[in-house]
């Protein structure tokens, strides 16, 4: 099974092998490091990011969002 994963840094789009899911991957293009959900946390993500429009998250690094 592939996914497909989109960076939170530079947006790209990457196919990734299933085996990906719930692990850490850095970005082949920008280098960020970022977590590729588990299949059971992705409708919760989606209902955060639903509930969050509108107003601005800030990650652990600081990068604001919104």
């Amino acid at each position: 099974m592939q996914i497909i994963v989109k960076c939170p840094r530079c947006s790209s789009n990457w196919i990734l092998d299933g085996c990906a899911v719930d692990r850490r991957i850095k970005c082949k293009k920008c280098g960020r490091l970022f977590k590729v959900p588990n299949f059971d946390e992705v409708p919760k993500a989606v209902r955060v990011v639903r509930r969050a429009k509108g107003t601005i998250y800030v990650d652990q690094t600081g990068k604001t969002y919104g």
